[in-house]
């Protein structure tokens, strides 16, 4: 996993990954299936990250990578931890199980509380392995590791170990700290759960209301009912005319094979497969994928 951290490091921000990060959460959707990704309900717990200078350093490494593994739901993976002098925060050797081996920054032995973070994206990586999920391209799988990792409840710790101050740079894994917190967001709008009282870093929670914000204008686009006026308007304008507006907008329209009319399709908001309904006014569409109702005006 990458690290990017030290005095004067420079740390990207805003959504550069986003349509990489959109692709993955469908593409964990329907690898895993919606009852597969609700059974991750429950986040990993901020009392099983706790690794304080007390602990014995081997033996707190395996009860945090031990729960990890839990929350992850590979109950017959096993986790080595090793630590040793590296550029990267830690890796995975990729193999066939049970027994993983994760090799881990020297730097952890003494920066404790960021542990579960690097762990999360190698356990992240295994769960991916033993699906056979991944992306032709590996810049873009580190981009679907973190995403599965935010998205299936133990990535809160990644964003939660961004620290950008006078003293520190610090941030784990490829997703800018936006893209982390939209991820998350996505998660609590499917499942309920808010991890923002977790957070430790001030610059981590500003990152989540940022990424918040995008994932709550995802349920606003249109021809979603509760897209606002502007938008509203714009689609409007695009329907008489049967044409995408320019500026890069989610929707899009297509003459029906089976009749004279239109088609709109448009990506569900919730996992972002894209669905195709008639243009016929106020109806409601279920996405076949995540099994999301959604409330349309086309």
């Amino acid at each position: 996993m990458e690290e990017n951290g030290g005095p004067g490091a420079i740390i990207e921000h805003g959504f550069p990954h986003l349509a990489v990060v959109r692709a993955s959460i469908t593409a964990l959707f329907r690898r895993m299936s919606a009852d597969g990704i609700r059974a991750y309900a429950t986040s990993f717990s901020p009392a099983d990250a706790a690794f304080d200078a007390s602990d014995d350093l081997h033996l707190g490494a395996q009860r945090v990578a031990s729960a990890m593994v839990r929350a992850l739901r590979l109950p017959d993976a096993r986790m080595v931890v090793a630590f040793r002098p590296m550029e990267e925060a830690a890796t995975v050797e990729l193999t066939a199980g049970p027994e993983y081996f994760v090799e881990v920054n020297d730097r952890f032995r003494t920066h404790r509380r960021d542990l579960a973070a690097a762990l999360s994206h190698e356990v992240a990586h295994v769960l991916l392995h033993r699906l056979e999920l991944a992306f032709p391209d590996p810049a873009e799988n580190e981009i679907l590791t973190d995403t599965a990792a935010a998205y299936l409840g133990a990535g809160w710790l990644l964003l939660d170990a961004y620290r950008e101050d006078a003293l520190t740079h610090q941030r784990f894994g490829y997703l800018t700290p936006e893209e982390f917190g939209y991820v998350l967001a996505k998660r609590a709008a499917l499942l309920g759960e808010d991890p923002s009282p977790w957070f430790t870093s001030p610059q981590a929670y500003e990152a989540y209301v940022r990424g918040s914000a995008l994932a709550a204008r995802d349920h606003r686009r249109a021809p979603l009912a509760a897209a606002g006026p502007l938008t509203r308007r714009r689609y409007a304008k695009a329907r008489r005319t049967g044409t995408t507006p320019p500026g890069g907008s989610a929707y899009r329209f297509e003459r029906d094979a089976s009749g004279p009319g239109l088609r709109v399709s448009f990506p569900c908001p919730v996992c972002e497969q894209r669905l195709r309904v008639p243009v016929s006014g106020r109806l409601r569409a279920r996405c076949g994928l995540c099994r999301t109702v959604l409330e349309c005006d086309t």
